[in-house]
């Protein structure tokens, strides 16, 4: 069974930045797409970024692009969201997700098969 633990998230002020990680437990991370995801209050969860096999190739939402990076660490199994400038607006859970890579809609929560339990990132202004 393939299990995803994030770590990091907090409460930070207006342009602050913050990290989150995840851990994915399977011996075959090099074969995974992994992406964030986040929910707001009463909102749909939303995609966020990915990453695919390779790790050459990186999705963003509109909404974060140029503020927001991820990235893959095959060492150690661990992909990470590195947030800059955050904003009120990027107040909610935010989810990891995993799917072995066969190309795809990869903004699609349904093209991810695990998903960690979230960590809370709370942005005061």
């Amino acid at each position: 069974q393939v299990q995803l633990v994030e770590s990091g998230g907090g409460l930070v002020q207006a342009g602050d930045s913050l990290r989150v990680s995840c851990t994915v437990s399977t011996h075959t991370f090099k074969t995974y797409h992994l992406a964030w995801f986040r929910q707001a209050p009463g909102k749909e969860r939303d995609f966020v970024a990915s990453v695919d096999w390779s790790g050459w190739n990186r999705y963003y939402a509109d909404s974060v692009k140029g503020r927001f990076t991820i990235s893959r660490d095959n060492r150690d199994n661990t992909v990470i969201l590195q947030m800059n400038n955050l904003t009120p607006e990027d107040t909610a859970v935010y989810y990891c997700a995993a799917t072995v890579d066969k190309g795809g809609t990869f903004y699609d929560r349904k093209f991810y098969e695990y998903w960690g339990q979230g960590t809370q990132v709370t942005v005061s202004s």
